[in-house]
């Protein structure tokens, strides 16, 4: 059953998260763009902020309401949360005689995600079938991940490189959330609020609200329905796992590679990249060492360094790697696309290139033979 909440109290909804001992982080806007920090206020959220977005391009700029959410996505995403940058695994230090190795202990911070887009949500889903639904855990992600809140908002102002409606991942939340808002500007400035687990029902019935009326739920329906619409043509998703895998040697992986700067800067602000790797560090006096998890990126030439030498020592294999994983291998891998349509790759390339170009042109080009499996469905 929804519920309503003014937008005057939407403090009473951090005061709740914050009696149950969690750290409420959310969005602000930080050095001109929308980042994660902690929340003491809902004054501290965006309000009547909006950002806009072109391929290598984003700008924050002002709205002419009060919306708390009236933006897309920043180039923060809640992986930083989850899969932080940087992260000690094992300190070891000289101890009588001998050396004594002790191994990191996981995070466990009880944290409260407020304003998590549906893309979002979908990209932490992602997340969870690599560090958790194989064979392995990684401890330290699902220390991170076993106590955590999500307050997803529903997306009414997607940006131009927002692709979500076409990926199924947005602009609506279904599931994977505890409480999910919808903020409804037309009238009384107010949220729409659904509990999607029992942790959700519990702070729900904290809140100071009434309940939806059938104008409510068909305003938030006419919103989610009007972004869904605005992004769903976007991108065509049908057959692209088999259409990249028949087209490795397509001419526009040249053409690419001779714009990309293979700086990273897509995987980084990616919600859904997860490549690392370990640095190893001592002491000037020796007593002590250490060795840390960070980020890395399929982009870098030592990435793929091995023994016996590099398997992709060009860019033109590199951005190849990239996306073929993102839009075709990681489905075999995880069952599912490793892009969830935010569009943060595009506007944070310095050069502007747009993953939804390269994969149209791959489709112009695409001359392959199919397979007798492939003929058949494509007729």
């Amino acid at each position: 059953m929804a519920e309503t909440l003014a937008a005057a109290d939407l403090d009473t909804l951090l005061d709740a998260l914050r009696r149950r001992l969690y750290r409420v982080v959310g969005p602000v806007v930080r050095d001109g763009v929308l980042a994660h920090a902690e929340l003491v206020s809902a004054a501290e959220l965006p309000i009547g902020w909006t950002d806009e977005q072109a391929p290598g391009s984003y700008r924050s700029a002002r709205r002419d309401d009060q919306a708390f959410f009236g933006y897309a996505v920043g180039p923060h995403s809640w992986k930083e949360e989850l899969l932080p940058a940087r992260v000690r695994l094992w300190q070891a230090r000289r101890e009588n005689g001998g050396l004594a190795v002790e191994e990191e202990e996981a995070s466990a911070k009880r944290t409260a995600f407020v304003g998590v887009r549906p893309c979002e949500l979908a990209a932490i889903e992602i997340q969870d079938r690599v560090f958790l639904g194989g064979a392995f855990q990684d401890r330290d992600y699902a220390a991170r991940r076993a106590d955590v809140f999500l307050v997803a908002v529903e997306c009414g102002a997607p940006s131009a490189l927002c692709f979500c409606g076409a990926l199924g991942t947005g602009p609506g939340a279904s599931d994977g959330f505890d409480l999910a808002l919808t903020e409804l500007l037309e009238g009384e400035h107010r949220f729409l609020v659904r509990a999607g687990s029992s942790a959700g029902e519990a702070v729900l019935a904290e809140l100071p609200t009434r309940p939806a009326t059938r104008e409510d739920v068909d305003a938030a329906g006419l919103a989610v329905a009007a972004a869904t619409r605005e992004t769903a043509g976007r991108f065509e998703a049908e057959g692209v796992h088999d259409l990249l895998l028949r087209n490795l040697e397509s001419p526009v992986w040249d053409d690419v590679a001779g714009r990309c700067l293979t700086c990273g800067n897509c995987t980084l602000v990616c919600p859904t990249c997860f490549c690392t790797h370990v640095e190893d560090a001592s002491s000037l006096d020796g007593t002590t060492a250490e060795r840390m998890r960070v980020w890395d990126t399929c982009f870098s030439v030592r990435y793929a360094e091995m023994h016996g030498g590099n398997t992709r020592p060009s860019p033109r294999a590199r951005y190849r790697q990239w996306l073929t994983h993102k839009l075709a291998t990681w489905e075999d891998q995880f069952g599912t696309l490793g892009c969830v349509g935010c569009g943060r790759c595009i506007a944070w390339c310095p050069v502007g290139i747009d993953i939804r170009e390269e994969i149209a042109a791959v489709r112009l080009h695409d001359d392959a033979p199919r397979t007798g499996e492939e003929q058949h469905a494509h007729a």
